[in-house]
């Protein structure tokens, strides 16, 4: 299975955030500077992508089908948005190995919103990983999002286990997108088209986790075949420990500071133990220090491995 979800065309959750961003565009009532936060994998991207694809959508063949909240993958706006040319949408996101969003991908992006638009439609200006700008493109942002050019609207996307800063923040109009547990099991059973109580053991199910988590985690296990319901929560941070896959694996190196956080609270939850605390408080600590300045983390893993995990 190989299911992009940055370009899922059926929206399954947030689809009542969807109906308020278009009620606000379509009565002009809309910010130009809207900020979508979120836990990671909740489903902010695919929202927005839907979002842009009713707007320009409406006037082409293939309409966006609002009442199954459903792209028509024979769209022209969604195949130029896909192939990441529409005139209409300027995307800025993290670079693969860089740890900021630099001020050279904004500068590229104001020369964009300074030209005028050929078609006379709105133009969008996404940033994913808002989170993500650095001291010297979150000011040269601040700039044009101060007074954007008529008929352009910015739309920030923020993983909100991230501090935004409040310069930009305060700037923009905040929906704040959550999904209950019952809700994130069934919107991935469908993305996934199975039963994931199913094939994950228990203690690898999470309340707080998100459909785009655990898509990622199983798309993980089946390029690794790994049988997810053998594992207890201890064992698959081993084996992710043992093999090295915190370091071959992108989502992993990502995902495994929430499973430290996890097995840490699950072991507060057996034990009142002041050692257990302090150790939960340095290492998640450390983590963030870590993820902070992208240091190496290893040694902290494996420290983790000795303390906590006793092996």
């Amino acid at each position: 299975m190989n299911i992009d979800l940055n370009t899922q065309t059926k929206l399954y959750g947030l689809t009542s955030d969807l109906k308020t961003l278009i009620n606000l565009y379509n009565k002009n009532m809309m910010s130009n500077k809207i900020l979508l936060s979120g836990p990671k994998g909740i489903g902010k991207s695919v929202l927005t992508n839907h979002f842009i694809n009713y707007i320009f959508s409406k006037d082409e063949e293939h309409p966006y089908d609002l009442k199954n909240n459903l792209i028509n993958l024979e769209n022209r706006s969604f195949k130029l948005y896909n192939n990441n040319s529409h005139p209409n949408i300027f995307n800025i996101d993290l670079l693969d190995e860089k740890k900021n969003i630099e001020i050279n991908q904004v500068r590229e992006m104001i020369d964009y919103a300074n030209k005028s638009s050929f078609n006379d439609k709105p133009r969008f200006v996404i940033i994913n990983n808002s989170e993500k700008l650095n001291t010297n493109s979150l000011n040269a942002l601040l700039k044009i999002v101060e007074e954007p050019n008529e008929n352009l609207f910015f739309i920030l996307i923020h993983n909100n286990d991230k501090k935004i800063q409040d310069t930009l923040k305060s700037r923009c109009i905040i929906f704040k997108l959550n999904l209950t547990f019952e809700e994130t099991i069934l919107i991935s059973n469908k993305i996934l088209n199975k039963n994931i109580l199913e094939i994950l053991n228990d203690e690898l199910i999470y309340y707080y986790s998100t459909p785009g988590e655990f898509y990622s985690l199983i798309q993980f296990a089946n390029k690794y075949k790994i049988n997810l319901k053998e594992f207890s929560l201890k064992d698959f941070l081993l084996l992710l420990i043992n093999e090295n896959y915190y370091v071959k694996d992108k989502f992993i190196k990502n995902y495994i500071f929430n499973l430290i956080q996890r097995y840490f609270l699950k072991l507060t939850y057996m034990s009142k133990s002041k050692k257990i605390t302090f150790l939960y408080n340095k290492f998640i600590k450390m983590f963030h220090y870590c993820d902070r300045y992208n240091l190496n983390y290893d040694n902290l893993v494996l420290e983790f491995k000795s303390r906590v995990l006793n092996e």
